[in-house]
């Protein structure tokens, strides 16, 4: 997914497109595509929107990458499932799909997720990573009349979010209607609504950022260097692009 205007990291994005913010050596969207040959997938559908031509200019047919890329088009934002009506060939087949948003540094194995995914009777499988939130402030209970039931100082809470990477099966494709906007909580929701099972795979020992947001962004730049070689162990420092 890779057609967003990426509004929260300008005024970079008045420039080039999210995926293609610079992390090291290539872009993220130049990353997450080695990754994924890596990991043993040849072929890739890139939906775009914002700023298209530089994401074809940038990764082409893939060929360099060792995969297959080919492209759908948004001309109206369709959120991070409704693009997924525009890959015609994606119902066609009964095997599940890897998804994935562009703007993502992990060392995640996407293989691992598959063969998870593989592993359960599941219609999704979402990738999901441990967060602690603190809240700074004292939090208090009180009952229906008022009544103070507890207070606690600065607590922290743990949840765990989803990482922006999922498994699909072809089934969900039916909740999805051409050219209307559906993001991915929405789609998962109905088909929970339908008793459809979604299983997580928890990202225990690892690195993710989202880097929609500049802090975020700047951190992965800070990080990138020394994790290079757990976020893509064949790569070379250097190496001809």
């Amino acid at each position: 997914m890779a057609g967003g205007r990426g509004q929260r990291l300008r005024p970079y994005t008045w420039v080039f497109p999210k995926p293609l913010m610079p992390i090291g050596q290539m872009s993220v969207l130049e990353l997450i595509l080695r990754q994924l040959a890596y990991y043993g997938f040849t072929d890739v559908t890139i939906a775009i929107g914002y700023m298209a031509e530089y994401i074809r200019l940038v990764a082409g047919d893939g060929m360099r990458f060792g995969l297959n890329i080919a492209y759908v088009q948004e001309t109206q934002a369709l959120g991070t499932a409704g693009a997924l009506s525009l890959v015609s060939d994606l119902a066609q087949h009964d095997q599940p799909f890897l998804v994935l948003n562009g703007d993502l540094v992990t060392s995640l194995d996407f293989r691992q997720l598959m063969d998870h995914h593989l592993s359960h009777t599941a219609a999704a499988t979402i990738a999901t990573y441990s967060r602690t939130i603190t809240i700074g402030l004292g939090v208090l209970s009180a009952d229906a009349t008022g009544q103070v039931t507890d207070w606690v100082e600065k607590p922290s809470y743990e949840y765990q979010i989803s990482m922006g990477i999922n498994v699909l099966t072809p089934a969900l494709l039916r909740y999805i209607q051409p050219d209307q906007r559906l993001d991915l909580p929405d789609l998962i929701r109905l088909a929970l609504r339908d008793q459809q099972s979604i299983v997580t795979y928890p990202f225990i020992d690892g690195y993710w950022l989202d880097i929609g947001r500049l802090e975020d962004y700047e951190q992965a730049l800070n990080d990138v260097d020394s994790l290079m070689p757990k976020l893509l162990p064949n790569w070379t420092p250097n190496a001809d692009r």
